[in-house]
């Protein structure tokens, strides 16, 4: 293990549900819990065996952390592991604090041109790389991104990044739908009372041809059967926002046109990936950062991610830090 010193943490909208709600499906909030899943630190002190890291280290902390070496962690698929420790998922802490230790093998070195910042922001990165990897991302793909939120937006920036010819972007928010277009989405929707089959065809007339590859980042039952809809026969559907636990959806349609529907729960190995594409520069995540707060105005920032404002809101965690 490490402890470390806290810099950064981005607040997500399961740390706002958490708060609002106290419970995400299955898991229930029971006691006091530490928010705080998306982070980056300095190291103060390391334990005994742990070599790769030492006191001064900058780095990036993946949240989920495998108890057991089970056959799910044999297979390489460790986020699917049932006994697994997650920052911020009750009954386990997250890392909104000054200090806090961690799983050394969990915790990634940052390069000296990697901000604290965007190292904080590789958490909502990976659900990208794994929702793309997921759905199949290719050179020439057409996709289309359901929902501009922090991972629709992330997931953008990583299908252009795996090769996408094109893709297009839905939200009920045009100054969201703006930001897309910054990061790099080709068209965009703005959905006012539309049906889904008509956002479905929307998409089409956009791209010039259904797209081979929906990601669905919203969890709204209309939302999902548009990304059914709309994805082109033979094609795959990746389902990353979590809604209502039953959802209504045109399931004959998706299976008569062998439209494969596929699930992501988080990611896994994807560190290393997200920091070689920020040390290389071939991505930028900068721009999705549009708050920040000092840790004692948690509250403040918690309320701001909770209205929506902005996309991703930021919390210094490092009093002694004066740069952003």
């Amino acid at each position: 293990e490490v402890l470390l010193r806290m810099h950064s943490v981005g607040i997500c909208g399961s740390d706002v549900h958490y708060w609002q709600h106290g419970r995400i499906g299955d898991f229930v909030v029971k006691e006091p819990m530490v928010l705080g899943h998306e982070a980056s630190g300095t190291v103060v002190k390391v334990g005994a065996g742990v070599t790769h890291l030492k006191p001064g280290d900058r780095v990036a902390i993946e949240p989920g952390v495998p108890r057991e070496m089970d056959e799910f962690c044999k297979m390489g698929r460790y986020n699917l592991s049932p006994t697994i420790f997650f920052c911020a998922t009750p009954p386990d802490d997250g890392n909104l604090c000054r200090y806090y230790k961690h799983s050394a093998s969990y915790c990634y070195k940052l390069p000296d041109n990697v901000t604290f910042e965007e190292g904080a922001l590789i958490e909502p990165l990976s659900v990208g790389i794994h929702a793309c990897k997921r759905a199949g991302v290719t050179l020439g793909s057409k996709v289309f991104v359901s929902g501009s939120g922090p991972i629709g937006l992330v997931n953008v920036l990583v299908a252009k990044m795996m090769g996408a010819a094109a893709v297009v972007i839905t939200d009920l928010s045009a100054s969201r739908l703006q930001k897309a277009k910054e990061l790099g989405a080709d068209f965009t929707i703005q959905v006012k009372n539309e049906t889904p089959q008509e956002v479905a065809s929307k998409v089409e007339s956009l791209l010039g041809c259904m797209p081979e590859i929906t990601v669905e980042c919203t969890g709204v039952q209309a939302c999902i059967q548009a990304g059914i809809y709309a994805t082109r026969s033979g094609g795959t559907l990746v389902l990353v926002g979590l809604g209502p636990e039953m959802v209504t959806v045109p399931i004959v349609n998706a299976a008569v046109r062998e439209v494969d529907i596929r699930g992501i729960f988080r990611y896994c190995n994807t560190w290393p990936v997200a920091i070689a594409l920020l040390a290389s520069q071939r991505i930028n995540v900068k721009p999705l950062v549009t708050h920040r707060f000092p840790l004692e105005k948690a509250l403040e920032a918690f309320e701001t991610t909770r209205r929506g404002e902005g996309v991703k809101v930021m919390l210094k965690c490092d009093p002694t830090d004066q740069n952003p």
